[in-house]
């Protein structure tokens, strides 16, 4: 890839970096896009990658190793070309490997971390982000040249997707970023990462991070308290939003008289954290998606939240979390206000430009518990 390399990370201090620090490494074509324009793609704190225009159906998720290329590895595992020019279906059950449009030349001292969208996560789209070169997936190098690529397992409905598809999103760091249970504990005190309306008031739960839990009783009167996935549905085109009654994809689940629900093995649900979360511009946070010591299932396959999301400065504001969760293995009993996992908070370099929100379009800024964009608003 014929790019001017950057000689050095930016002179700030180390953290996440902010919209207007990807736009800068845009400008330096440390970040290209077979589109030319990336500009659509950056948010707060993260960038968007799109589907190229080719997938290929491989026989078992991989990761290249040290000594290979995905290229390589997917010349070995492939077992059919999918052109997406047209639009084509991502079948359930299946791997698929697809190369991003975007590609990277990044300077030393910047490396990178990926995860799925949101809209992503609650289609339970399970998808990873892959580098050449590599031995863990979501990760790129510190000052990697080269393709991206992203993993694609759909396991709750099948999908239809195009070139420019967002699957996953880029956050980009240097320095060290992470924060203990102190700094968080003093930044709760200072601005609120729990709001007032929260089933807590003001209450912070902090060990290795803020300590979320889930909402089985309702919020604000409603006896609505999740969804479950149905199965053998038809298929969700990703191109599309707002245009499917969630009834034909969807179960509703109610509050039990025992506040408790019984995630069934391998079935998808969709359920809301009792807390309101709340990131201060200068911050991000990654929900973690697991916690052996918490049950034998996982929580939230699309976890970062942008600076911005469910804040107002005063400590009134919040926006709960949607939580994502698939039971492993034997049922699972979950009780209301259980703790189910856990967001850590990171710095950014830098305060961004804009931040998550209405006013950039996001989808989910005022979400209660809410289904992905595709699905119209549930009614009763």
């Amino acid at each position: 890839m014929a790019t001017t390399k950057l000689q050095s990370a930016p002179e700030k201090g180390g953290g996440i970096l902010p919209d207007q620090a990807i736009a800068e490494l845009v400008r330096k074509d440390a970040i290209k896009s077979e589109t030319g324009n990336i500009k659509p793609q950056i948010q707060p704190a993260s960038l968007d990658l799109q589907l190229g225009r080719t997938a290929y159906r491989v026989r078992a998720s991989f990761l290249p190793g040290r000594d290979k290329t995905v290229r390589e590895r997917i010349e070995e595992l492939s077992m059919h070309e999918i052109d997406l020019s047209n639009g084509a279906v991502l079948e359930v059950g299946c791997v698929y490997i697809v190369p991003l449009q975007e590609k990277l030349d990044l300077p030393e001292g910047i490396s990178g971390l990926a995860n799925p969208k949101s809209s992503t996560g609650r289609l339970n789209v399970f998808t990873r982000l892959i580098a050449d070169n590599t031995e863990q997936f979501d990760q790129v190098p510190d000052g990697y040249s080269g393709p991206l690529y992203a993993e694609i397992a759909p396991n709750a409905f099948s999908v239809l997707v195009r070139p420019g598809v967002r699957l996953n999103q880029l956050r980009l760091r240097h320095g060290q970023p992470d924060m203990d249970d102190g700094d968080l504990q003093r930044l709760h005190e200072e601005a609120g990462i729990v709001g007032e309306n929260g089933a807590q008031p003001g209450t912070a739960e902090i060990r290795k991070g803020l300590v979320f839990t889930v909402d089985l009783k309702g919020n604000a009167g409603s006896q609505l308290i999740g969804y479950r996935a149905k199965r053998h549905t038809s298929v969700v085109d990703l191109s599309r939003i707002g245009a499917y009654d969630p009834r034909e994809f969807w179960d509703p689940l109610h509050v039990s008289a025992r506040n408790q629900l019984i995630l069934d093995p391998n079935e998808f649900y969709i359920l809301a954290s009792r807390e309101s979360v709340r990131i201060p511009p200068d911050y991000a946070a990654e929900m973690v998606p697991y916690d052996t010591q918490i049950g034998e299932f996982r929580v939230h396959y699309a976890g970062f939240f942008d600076p911005g999301f469910g804040w107002q400065k005063e400590r009134s504001g919040g926006t709960r979390a949607v939580l994502e969760v698939r039971s492993h293995e034997v049922p699972f009993v979950l009780e209301d206000g259980q703790a189910v996992g856990r967001l850590v908070y990171e710095k950014l370099a830098e305060r961004p430009e804009t931040l998550y929100g209405a006013s950039i379009g996001s989808s989910y800024h005022a979400q209660a518990l809410t289904l992905s964009k595709h699905f119209q608003p549930w009614s009763a």
